[in-house]
């Protein structure tokens, strides 16, 4: 459609430019239409506008790709103009360095002729240009350089001569005028000393020997006028040696002299005998004691080394123009001679005694040298001190080279001193030797406390089978054996080691002991295990003092290895062993070992004890190392989890011989006790005798398992046991007749099985039990209302054909036997909603044995990632109920 001019003006780009408003243009291409439509009659036609604004659309479309098109062609040439200026200012910047540069080699090649020039002409021309042009002050300064340099080749030239003819005389007056002669002396010998080396003459060797036998013979005249002056308490003089043979030759000799002839170092040399400390070493070897806080021969020299210091600083800042260095060297010969001394003399002493005193004596060592190193850092001096005032330091630079000043303090007196603690306890502690060291010691200090316990257990060990006593030893032979790939002992096997060899157990382990074991010996103790985590957590405190920072929770985790091997494997573990053989050996007929549940309670407590420990002490001390810290858990997961399935075994073994044991009183039962020919002896008698039986083991159970378990581990011990004998119940109730009379025996039996069950206080039992006491009413009640008691309560949960063997040993069953069709049995509300529960008797058996099963399932274990307490032994006994 072809549009009007007017509205082709209305989309023209120049309408866009500016300020445009919607309202306008909108109305500018429809206005005509608008009139159009006023005058036209009818109704309103729409089609006009339609097509209009249809082809002003696409007429705006073309225009906007236009619009488009033009806007990418001007971005183009943007870019390439930005390109073009950027090129243009970095030739521009360039230029300007460019010019900077040769501006800048101008100045200095002028600067350097106009040098030049001076000097050449300043020897002949001084005075007339002084006359002519006044020189500036930088040139005068320049000048004067220039003289004192070559004054000073001048005369090392001609000293040099002078040696050459063997001629010190000149030198001689010089030194012999105080002490402003002795200096510019050393400064001499050091800068003739320096030529001699340089030069290359026929006459140069005995020119350079001559003028090394003159340093030698200056230097010692130094330095016996500096000893003398020590010796007369002269600082000055003191400072002036110093300073003569700092410019000399650097001034170490001096620093040696003044620190050899110290009277600390003379005075100070430490025999063997010492300062004794009787009762430190009297107690040092006993675990059982507190580690000692301080050696008084080590206090004492540590006080003196202080006060020494402390004199000394003020002393060195007056004497040497270098007091940073002097100190230096001082406190590194009181670490490598009076320290170590000492350091050697105790720790060998404490070797011959036992490792234990060793570490702790090292430990001691360390902690008081720490202390010693920090009080020390306060002395830190000046690093250097005065400089010559006479000596021109261009000339130092051009004909000598670098001043030979002797030892620096390029490093701090703080970092001196930590790297002196370094060196001094490198020789212990470096690589293994520490951690062997330990491992050892703690292994010799367990095998010793659990020789009596192990040989106990080893001695009660049944003949014929693998105990872990056997294992254990087993373990360590192989691990005693094993070496690392440079054929050196592993530290698992010189730990090993130790532990054989301290625990005697190299010796044939089925060599008859002679003492006779005791009882007492192979109980588990509260205290054991306290003596055992306490004796490591000393170890663990040696272990932080004297490890590697990077090393903590390396070693931390190898300790708590030998914890584990000696809590767990061979004192839990040997226990656990022959609690569970004492069960399998035991006589079936006789009563069973209830007081292995207080072995079971003390392994409780042990446990709880070494798991606080672990997450308190040990757990903290590997955060460094994401890596280590998961080992660990996992580690002690693993253990404990071990522990959990032979306390699971335990348990399992003691309520089967529970069990067995209810069972056999009860197969004790007469066949007439529930039929008696007596009424009169009958109702004398209260209860039967395998009633009373089971009722008073029941009982014993019930009061040691509460005297030794408690929370979860209580409830499901006993509930395994209630469960138990109410399936032997049920069985036991179809096998003897009841008489009327019999049926009131029958009734007292059941009363005292559930007021006794009813004192273990678990209430999933209550049910149970109800059902056995309305199950023996069957045999109280008469044929008339028998049929419908049976399908009230608990009973009529049951089909009642399935209780008919029960009710057949009632003596009167034949005669109504007939009468109980399962037609013609009524079937309630009640029986029918419960049915889907127990259904049939059978059934109902079968889901109590799943009752039962489930009770003794092995837990989940503990977490890995979460470093808690292990919420429960495998399946009834569960440490978080310990108590």
């Amino acid at each position: 459609m072809e549009l009007d001019s007017a509205v082709e003006a209305q989309l023209q780009l120049s309408t866009f430019k500016g300020k445009f408003d919607i309202t306008e243009f909108v109305g500018g291409v429809s206005e005509k239409l608008i009139t159009q439509s006023k005058v036209d009659a009818g109704p309103f036609d729409p089609i006009p506008f339609i097509k209009t604004f249809e082809a002003a659309v696409d007429k705006l479309i073309a225009v906007r790709k236009e619009v488009q098109t033009k806007t990418e062609q001007m971005e183009k040439s943007v870019r390439v103009s930005e390109r073009e200026y950027s090129k243009k200012m970095a030739d521009l910047n360039r230029g300007f360095e460019s010019v900077g540069n040769s501006f800048s080699g101008m100045e200095s090649r002028m600067n350097e002729v106009s040098s030049t020039a001076i000097r050449i002409g300043v020897s002949s021309y001084t005075h007339i240009v002084s006359f002519i042009t006044p020189p500036t002050g930088e040139q005068l300064e320049t000048v004067h350089i220039e003289r004192q340099r070559a004054q000073a080749a001048y005369d090392i030239i001609d000293y040099y001569n002078q040696f050459s003819k063997g001629d010190t005389s000149r030198l001689d007056t010089l030194r012999k005028e105080g002490r402003q002669g002795r200096r510019q002396v050393a400064v001499l010998l050091r800068r003739l000393n320096t030529v001699a080396k340089e030069v290359d003459l026929p006459t140069a060797d005995k020119t350079r020997e001559n003028i090394e036998k003159y340093c030698e013979k200056f230097e010692k005249e130094m330095l016996n006028l500096f000893d003398r002056c020590y010796r007369k308490g002269d600082p000055k003089m003191m400072h002036h040696c110093a300073q003569t043979l700092l410019e000399f030759n650097g001034g170490s000799s001096c620093i040696q002299v003044y620190v050899n002839q110290h009277d600390f170092f003379i005075n100070n040399v430490r025999e063997s005998k010492g300062v004794e400390d009787t009762f430190l070493w009297n107690v040092i070897s006993n675990p059982d004691t507190f580690p000692p806080k301080n050696e008084a021969g080590l206090t004492e020299l540590f006080a003196e080394i202080r006060a020494t210091v402390d004199t000394e600083a003020q002393i060195v800042k007056a004497v040497f123009p270098n007091p940073a260095v002097v100190m230096q060297v001082f406190l590194q010969r009181v670490f490598a001679q009076s320290i170590q001394q000492h350091m050697e003399h105790l720790l060998h002493r404490a070797a011959n005694m036992s490792e234990l005193a060793y570490l702790r004596v090292l430990q001691l060592a360390h902690i008081q040298a720490s202390t010693l190193i920090e009080d020390l850092k306060v002395y830190e001096l000046p690093a250097s001190g005065s400089r010559m005032p006479f000596e021109a330091g261009e000339f130092n630079k051009t004909l000598s080279g670098p001043t030979n000043s002797g030892p620096t303090a390029s490093a701090t007196l703080t970092t001196m001193l930590e790297t002196a603690m370094e060196e001094l306890f490198v020789p212990y502690i470096e690589g293994q030797r520490y951690l062997e060291r330990e491992s050892q010691s703690l292994g010799a200090l367990y095998t010793g406390l659990l020789a009596s316990f192990t040989r106990y257990h080893h001695v009660k060990a049944p003949k014929g089978k693998s105990s872990i006593f056997d294992r254990v030893v087993n373990q360590l032979s192989t691990a005693a054996a094993t070496t690392s790939s440079g054929g050196v002992q592993t530290t698992s096997a010189q730990a090993a080691n130790a532990i054989l060899r301290f625990g005697g157990l190299n010796a044939e382990k089925n060599a008859v002991d002679e003492e006779p074991v005791r009882e007492e010996d192979g109980q588990l103790s509260i205290d054991v295990a306290e003596n055992m985590l306490k004796w490591h957590a000393e170890a663990i405190g040696r272990c932080v003092e004297l490890s590697a920072p990077n090393d903590v929770s390396k070693n931390t985790f190898a300790l708590l290895r030998v914890l584990a091997e000696a809590i767990s494997t061979a004192y839990i573990e040997e226990a656990i062993e022959t609690t569970q053989a004492r069960l399998d050996a035991s006589d079936p007929k006789a009563e069973p070992l209830l007081q292995v549940l207080a072995t079971l309670r003390t392994v409780d407590l042990i446990c709880h004890l070494w798991q606080q420990y672990v997450n308190t002490a040990l757990l903290p001390l590997a955060s460094s190392s994401v890596t280590i810290r998961r080992e660990m858990l996992v580690f002690n997961n693993q253990t404990v989890s071990r522990l959990e399935g032979g306390v699971n075994q335990v348990m399992h073994r003691l309520t089967d011989t529970i069990v067995a044991w209810l069972s056999g009183q009860l197969s004790k039962q007469k066949r007439n006790d529930f039929k008696p020919k007596n009424d009169d002896l009958s109702f004398a008698r209260v209860n039967t005798e395998p009633c009373v039986a089971c009722c008073d083991m029941l009982e014993k159970v019930r009061d040691t398992v509460k005297a030794n378990l408690s929370g979860k581990n209580l409830e499901v011990f006993l509930t395994e046991i209630g469960i138990s004998f109410h399936s032997l119940l049920l069985e036991h109730l179809r096998k003897f007749p009841v008489s009327a009379t019999g049926g009131l025996m029958l009734a007292k039996d059941i009363r005292m099985y559930q007021d006794t069950i009813s004192s273990f206080g678990i209430v999933s039992l209550t049910e149970r039990y109800e059902f056995i006491r309305q199950l023996g009413q069957v045999f109280l009640l008469s044929p008339e209302i028998l049929k419908s008691y049976i399908t009230e309560n608990y009973l009529g949960r049951i089909e009642p054909s399935l209780l008919k063997p029960y009710l057949a040993q009632r003596s009167d069953w034949g005669q109504f036997e007939k009468g109980f069709n399962d037609g013609d049995m009524p079937v309630d509300g009640a029986a029918s909603a419960t049915k889907s529960r127990f259904g049939r008797l059978s059934v109902m058996m079968k889901e109590l044995e799943g009752l039962k099963l489930e009770g003794l399932r092995l837990s989940e274990g503990i977490s890995v990632g979460i470093p808690t307490l292990p919420s429960s032994f495998a399946g009834t006994f569960s440490m978080s109920s310990a108590g």
